[in-house]
């Protein structure tokens, strides 16, 4: 088995740690770069998030931006080691999960390690997918990019089947699933910011396999 982990909001609460300096980071780069005022930065910044399912990919098509200085100067991040938190019993039961063990991330790789490295769970990944990563014919395809998930499938040679992505956005989940992965919904930091109790199975779209909010869940009854 082949667990494709994703990051942010799935191995540590992304949303206190990192997200708002992220956005902040983003929309004074956009400012700056072009020229906009605030508002219009973050609208900008919204509207190819949805378009796109990365701000990345609008501001590089568009904008003639270059991927690594925006990547760079976005993820910057002073003092995120020490906001960064995860959940001990999530780390114990992806370290007894069978199979190879990979982060899947749309985040650049020097955050990606600066995050595994805060919550001392580097060694547990045999590898780390970043953005950087994802690149296809000269182009960044991130998730949810069917296209890269495809050539990352044969890139493992393995079956698609024999690979489980384990994420909070469901377009991803969509796509994973379009290519013929399994899939594990983690619903554990969107839940707890909305406040909303989450019933097994309420509410989960057929391209979902599992829906958990813990990952020890995966070890009592792993996706088919």
């Amino acid at each position: 088995m082949i667990w494709l982990f994703d990051l942010d909001d799935t191995l540590h609460d992304a949303a206190r740690a990192s997200m708002p300096g992220i956005h902040e980071a983003m929309g004074a780069y956009m400012e700056r770069e072009l020229q906009l005022t605030r508002a219009q930065a973050d609208a900008l910044r919204r509207r190819y998030w949805l378009r796109y399912g990365a701000t990345l990919l609008g501001l590089v098509r568009h904008h003639g931006v270059k991927a690594a200085h925006f990547l760079h100067d976005t993820h910057r991040l002073p003092g995120l080691e020490e906001r960064v938190s995860g959940h001990r019993h999530d780390f114990a039961a992806i370290r007894r999960l069978r199979g190879t063990r990979l982060i899947l991330t749309n985040a650049p790789r020097a955050y990606a390690e600066r995050v595994l490295g805060a919550l001392r769970i580097t060694h547990l990944f045999d590898a780390v997918i970043s953005v950087e990563d994802m690149v296809m014919f000269g182009h960044i395809r991130p998730k949810p990019d069917a296209r890269m998930l495809r050539a990352l499938v044969a890139r493992l040679r393995v079956p698609a089947a024999r690979c489980v992505l384990v994420e909070d956005t469901l377009v991803h989940q969509k796509s994973a699933r379009a290519v013929g992965m399994r899939t594990v919904w983690m619903r554990r930091y969107a839940a707890r910011r909305s406040g909303t109790p989450v019933r097994p199975r309420a509410g989960r779209p057929a391209y979902v396999d599992r829906q958990v909010l813990a990952l020890r869940q995966l070890q009592r009854r792993p996706p088919r």
